[in-house]
């Protein structure tokens, strides 16, 4: 079984090449909006299909796999999990395009306010995504844990930015497109959080055996 090894460890760098490329695309869109550079803006929506090509090869190796040596108990449940992770960063990629298409249409106005706490936000998310990838490759299932208990920093800030957001809203109401705008940044980053937290739990899957979605998270001793 040692050419499956191989594939198995294969495998999880070409996870970790497509997480290392997703973290660049968030930390590109943030600092595309944040100095308003658009030329950044498109080339990261551009990178956003070597993303895609690398989900679609990462998927078909994982059947490849599963049909050529027809793996069980853990191998099975790594390789699906691979399958489910890749989504994930697909999915967080096109969110990252988002923010890219949000900052040019922002471009074209006056600034609303200075960009404090979404680069925080993006900055968390990043973390997310870094610690879920490293508790996949290294199996462990603590840190997986404490990814998930991190994602209340960003969903606080979501909610903390909309009220400011609205706030503005009431006292000025041609700030509204604007403030609409940046809204749907922070909610995307919140997205990006929530899908760096579908990995992290399905790491507790792998390692565990154990199921924690839609539960309450114990926290880490």
């Amino acid at each position: 079984m040692r050419h499956f090894e191989e594939a198995l460890n294969a495998l999880k760098e070409k996870i970790l090449k497509m997480g290392a490329l997703v973290e660049t695309q968030i930390a590109n869109s943030i600092k595309c909006l944040v100095e308003t550079d658009l030329t950044l803006a498109r080339q990261t929506i551009q990178n956003d299909h070597l993303v895609n090509a690398m989900d679609v090869a990462i998927d078909e190796e994982c059947i490849r796999l599963l049909a050529l040596y027809q793996p069980t108990a853990r191998d099975l449940r790594f390789i699906t999990t691979a399958m489910k992770i890749t989504t994930d960063l697909e999915r967080m990629s096109d969110l990252s395009e988002d923010i890219c298409e949000r900052a040019i249409e922002l471009s074209q106005e006056p600034l609303l306010k200075p960009y404090i706490d979404l680069p925080r936000m993006a900055e968390a998310a990043q973390k997310m995504v870094r610690e879920t990838l490293d508790a996949f490759v290294n199996q462990d299932s603590a840190l997986a844990r404490k990814v998930c208990g991190d994602d209340a920093f960003i969903d606080d800030l979501t909610a903390q930015i909309f009220r400011e957001l609205v706030s503005y809203m009431l006292e000025d109401s041609s700030s509204i497109s604007r403030a609409i705008r940046i809204s749907f940044v922070s909610k995307y980053i919140e997205r990006i959080g929530d899908h760096a937290t579908n990995i992290a739990e399905m790491v507790v899957y792998l390692v565990e055996g154990k199921i924690i979605r839609h539960t309450v998270i114990e926290p880490v001793e």
